[in-house]
């Protein structure tokens, strides 16, 4: 009988042991995960002998989750929630900023083109409290404006259910990220730019309304790449994956239709051609955590002083941003 439950144990330990030679890359359908497809494609670790394995999750929650119990190596995420998560004592290293623009208004009316045109609007905004709710109420406040009392917002859990909502008319406005938007005027027949009016209209790019109100850059450094666990004796991995994660952005850009033939393999909800024409439109460039740190904290400024809880309280400390040197 004991060595029966011996057993049980040993081959439930075996379960749960880490594949010293899989490399698990967990991240979400946007744009920051596309990059890590072609990677996977290309056996890219596959001299220091290690396979990329990626897992997707779909919502805040479930990447909170997936970083409390599961064997993660790395983790695309916005830049606030690594924050958060290394404030509350999760050992993680932000590794690289790689979107500075994703987000904008997609609406059935050409002439809002500000912020402020929207008013009063109905607008679907996916992940309340997270990246393109805390980007649009930090942006309206800057306005003047009560994001709570002046806009009538609804809520949904991902830019795919906001893109659906937009479709079936049941809101005329919403803010998404790529390539949701283009998605979105693909499925409506609104992009390509057609004789007759279309259904859906690009409006407002809050990068852009980010630094005109700011007087800043035209970017934010909303999602990079984080690394689990002690980085000690890492390095070497660690630096390989980086250097190519920007190789593989770098082909992501310039080869949109391949690049969207490809993603769409793995992250089926999405659509190939609404795809290929968001790339264009997504501000990608891999930036080192610590070669970002000053963007990032002029970021993290902003959402302390309006709610601290945002990035989990306090500024965090460089221990954050992965130095490779």
């Amino acid at each position: 009988m004991k060595k029966s439950l011996l057993f049980s144990f040993v081959f439930l330990l075996s379960l749960f042991a880490k594949d010293e030679n899989k490399i698990v890359v967990a991240g979400p359908f946007a744009s920051v995960s596309h990059p890590i497809m072609h990677m996977i494609e290309n056996d890219a670790l596959k001299d220091l002998n290690k396979k990329i394995e990626f897992k997707l999750w779909k919502n805040p929650d479930e990447l909170k989750a997936m970083i409390l119990n599961s064997n993660i190596d790395f983790i695309a995420l916005p830049t606030n929630v690594a924050s958060n998560l290394y404030n509350k004592g999760v050992d993680l290293k932000l590794l690289n900023v790689s979107v500075w623009g994703i987000l904008a208004m997609i609406s059935r009316d050409a002439n809002l083109k500000t912020l402020k045109d929207f008013k009063g609007k109905e607008i679907a905004i996916p992940f309340r409290a997270d990246m393109p709710d805390i980007i649009f109420q930090e942006l309206t406040k800057k306005y003047g404006l009560d994001p709570k009392k002046d806009f009538k917002i609804q809520y949904v859990t991902n830019p795919i259910d906001a893109m659906q909502m937009l479709i079936l008319r049941r809101v005329d406005h919403a803010l998404l990220a790529e390539p949701a938007i283009s998605i979105a005027l693909r499925k409506t027949d609104s992009f390509p730019i057609k004789i007759v009016a279309p259904e859906l209209y690009r409006s407002v790019d809050l990068q852009e309304e980010w630094g005109k109100l700011f007087n800043t850059k035209s970017k934010v450094p909303q999602a990079g790449i984080a690394y689990l666990g002690n980085t000690k004796g890492k390095e070497e991995l660690i630096n390989r994956f980086l250097q190519e994660y920007e190789k593989s952005l770098a082909w992501y850009k310039q080869n949109p239709q391949k690049a969207a033939t490809l993603v769409v393999k793995t992250l089926p909800m999405l659509e190939e051609k609404g795809l290929a024409d968001s790339i264009k439109y997504v501000k990608l460039e891999s930036i080192s955590a610590f070669e970002a740190k000053e963007d990032l904290e002029f970021f993290f400024t902003i959402l302390k002083n309006s709610n601290a809880k945002l990035i989990g309280g306090n500024l965090p400390n460089e221990n954050l941003y992965y130095n490779s040197n």
